[in-house]
């Protein structure tokens, strides 16, 4: 059920987030040591490649991996996270931006990564977030996808002791979403959540059509 005060769901993540930016930190740390087809994805782009992390979080472990390699910039709508970032991962370039309206022009990317954030936003947008990513990535462009394995519509609970909220459609779905949105799947699987108890994630790796 939606809280009483029936706050815009946008706004409920970025409170969560600022407000337990250090606690998700920790968790992050400790839970996602293994970065699901990170190495795959890794090896399919260019030495010089631009990479976003989208929904970046403090930039650990995902965006501190890639900038092993890449150059990265990483967005999250979160500013503590965003701040945080900042000094944990120098190399990479932060900024504080909704994933869901991105302000970077057409073929930007060379990739695009995003763990566990498109499944905060409401699930009705979800089509528009992955078209625009589509549309930020050159060709051949290839992007690391997070999505939610279940179908949930809305789900409003306690996460790191603040409210949170969660929407998505089952992996179905989002598979026949990608190919429907000009995207080649080169693999998929599905991954149990590292740090709570939400279920399970599909992570798909996809390569922009037309490549």
């Amino acid at each position: 059920m939606p809280p009483s005060n029936s706050k815009d769901p946008s706004q409920i993540v970025k409170e969560g987030y600022n407000r337990a930016a250090a606690r998700y930190l920790s968790a992050r740390s400790r839970g996602s040591a293994d970065l699901p087809l990170a190495g795959d994805f890794s090896q399919l782009l260019p030495e010089d490649a631009l990479v976003l992390d989208a929904g970046c979080g403090a930039g650990v472990p995902v965006t501190r991996f890639l900038t092993h390699t890449f150059r990265v910039v990483g967005v999250d709508f979160s500013l503590a996270q965003v701040r945080m970032g900042h000094q944990l991962v120098p190399p990479a370039h932060f900024t504080c931006q909704d994933i869901a309206q991105l302000a970077f022009p057409p073929d930007t990317f060379d990739g695009v990564c995003s763990f566990y954030a498109i499944l905060h936003i409401p699930r009705v947008k979800h089509e528009l977030v992955l078209l625009d990513f589509h549309r930020l990535l050159k060709p051949p462009g290839y992007a690391l996808l997070c999505l939610g394995a279940e179908d949930i519509e809305a789900d409003y609970a306690p996460y790191l002791g603040v409210p949170m909220f969660w929407s998505h459609f089952d992996a179905d779905t989002y598979l026949r979403m990608l190919t429907r949105l000009d995207f080649h799947l080169m693999t998929s699987q599905v991954v149990p959540d590292p740090i709570g108890p939400k279920g399970s994630h599909l992570f798909a790796l996809v390569r922009k059509g037309g490549a």
